[in-house]
Formats: C-alpha cells, structure tokens, sequence
C-alpha cells in the first residue's frame, strides 16, 4: 500500500498497462515531453518512448480516428482528451464509428478504446474547460461510461478499462486530481469489476446517490447528517454506462428514500434515469418522491459564479431533510 494523489494513481495504471500489454499505447495533446496539463502522464514518454506514448496534433476528430485505426490492426490505443470541452469534435467519431463497429460487424471487430477525460468544475477555469458531457455518452450504445472518485478506483479501474474489449468513456473527475488515498498496486483488477456500484458509507433512513467528484461532498453530506441522528448510505455508482441500477434498489428497498447528485445539468440528466428506474423497482417501498440535486439548465458559468452551480453540503442536506418530510419545498420546514 501506498498513499498517492488520484492524477499519480491514473500514472501508475498507465504505467502498469504499458509495461503488461506491448500493443497499449497512449495518444493526446502534450502528454508526452509535457506530461499532460494534469501530469497524469508524467515520465511516461521518457520511460517507453514516442511511439508508444505520441504527442499528438490539436485535432481531437483525427486523434480518435487514428485511434480507431490502430484498434482495428489490434492495439488498445489509450486516449486523452485534455479538457472536457475539447471532446465535442470527436463526438461523431465517439458515437457514430466507435462504438458501433463492434455492431455493425456482427462481432468481428473490436474496439478495445480508452478515452480519457477530466472532466466537472471546480478548478476555476475558463469557457470550454469545465463540464459534465457523461449523459451524451452515457445515452449511446456501444459504449461503457465509467468514473473514479478516488486513488484506489482510479488506478484499478484505468486498468481494468484499457484491459476491456468494449470502448470504455474513462470520466476523471479534475479537481479531485490532488486527492490523497492509499493504493495497493498489487490489487488483482478483476477483484471488482467496474461496471458495479459501490456503498462507501452504509446507512439507514435515505440513500445518496454520487459519482465522480461529488461523492466526497455525499460522504461529507452523511457525516454532517449524523449530527442531526440522520443516517445516510451512500452509493458511488462508478459505472454510468451500464448503470447498477442493483446496488441501488437493494439499498433504497432498506431507506424507502432516494436522493442523486451530480454537477452536470439535471434535465434529462444521470439522475433522472435513475430516479425513475429505482420508481419503478421500488414504487411500494419508497416513502417519499426521489429528489435530484444537480447543477442548473444553464451553460457552465464564469469561474467567479461556479460555487453558485455546483451542488454543494447545503443544497444536499436540504434534498434529504425534503424526501425525510422535515422540509417542505413550497412551505419551508416542518413545525
């Protein structure tokens, strides 16, 4: 065991993957001689060489395109989009050739596909580089949609999706980048598969879904809630595409109540799905309507104006204290 920053982790998969597969090879803006704007790739060039780890050119539609390329000739191309904004002109190649080839050829080929993205806000940065695209991903077919929340999962999950045959959307959630926590290297990937969710914190009387950088604001939520005698059980749920809509029912069936955060825009958002899905398995077992805390239908603002967008302690306290009866949406609280 080690104690790492979540961009080291995501090194130290990289690195692991590089030294275990020949074919794994790793393509972006300045990831080489640079090291990636995060320094998620530091060393990396230096240790396997430009042909394995390619800087590329400011093209995101080619990059994906030669990824696809090299995929079809057997390699597991390793893609890094350097800022979330920067994914949409790869989106057709993304949605329309990666992830229905597989399809489209009745199994004959496959698109063993990383694609890297940091992604969510929180880091002050300017238009274009702060943003939560996962439900366009995560809304396609053909594609796996996963992301991290901590060193651990960072590491183990990079790998296990560069060791996937499916395309796999890797979400990294950037100001968590600088987070500390144990890793063990060592760890066999395959102990837990990325396509499950986790409980990170157990409880009783309300089930909090998060992913990525929300679920240390959900951890924070459930240990200021315990002040109050309230005990919230939250859930990373890690895979966004397919969802462990399992995890979750078991656990709502136990809480009777629901509530989803996540920092991208709520409408037709992650949360509405599982909202509604977990309405449909658990319809006789919920005691109050599911409740959504997500940023606004608003295009990601300023940097001055982000910590007004971002779901934050308060507004989740506030969507457990409504779907718990102690506060009232149009009254106010609960005499």
């Amino acid at each position: 065991m080690s104690e790492r920053t979540l961009a080291a982790a995501l090194n130290a998969g990289l690195r692991r993957a590089l030294e275990h597969d020949p074919k794994v090879v790793l393509m972006g803006e300045d990831i080489g001689r640079l090291g990636g704007v995060f320094r998620v790739t530091d060393g990396l060039q230096r240790d396997f060489g430009t042909e394995r780890v390619m800087d590329t050119p400011l093209a995101e539609s080619a990059i994906l395109g030669t990824a696809v390329g090299l995929a079809y000739r057997g390699y597991r191309p390793v893609v890094e989009i350097q800022f979330d904004g920067f994914i949409y002109p790869a989106f057709d190649q993304i949605v329309a050739q990666v992830a229905k080839l597989h399809y489209r050829t009745q199994g004959a080929v496959t698109m063993p596909i990383t694609v890297r993205v940091p992604y969510g806000g929180g880091i002050g940065a300017v238009e274009h580089h702060s943003e939560s695209p996962e439900a366009y991903f995560a809304h396609t077919a053909g594609l796996r949609v996963v992301t991290c929340s901590n060193p651990q999962d960072a590491h183990t999950m990079l790998r296990q999706a560069i060791a996937c045959d499916d395309p796999v959307i890797f979400f990294e959630p950037k100001r968590r980048y600088w987070v500390k926590g144990e890793v063990d290297e060592t760890l066999d990937a395959s102990t837990f598969p990325m396509d499950r969710a986790r409980v990170v914190v157990p409880g009783d009387d309300v089930t909090l879904v998060a992913y990525g950088p929300l679920v240390t604001t959900a951890r924070d939520a459930a240990l200021a809630a315990q002040d109050d005698g309230i005990s919230i059980e939250v859930v990373d749920l890690r895979s966004l595409a397919p969802l462990d809509l399992e995890t979750v029912e078991s656990s709502v069936r136990r809480t009777g109540r629901l509530v989803v955060t996540h920092e991208a825009s709520q409408h037709a958002g992650l949360g509405a799905e599982i909202a509604a899905s977990i309405t449909e398995r658990c319809f006789h077992h919920l005691e109050a309507a599911p409740a959504r805390v997500t940023g606004f239908d608003v295009p990601y603002p300023p940097a001055k104006l982000e910590e007004h967008f971002l779901p934050d302690l308060d507004r989740i306290l506030d969507a457990v204290d409504r779907v718990l009866g102690r506060r009232n949406s149009l009254t106010g609280w609960k005499a």
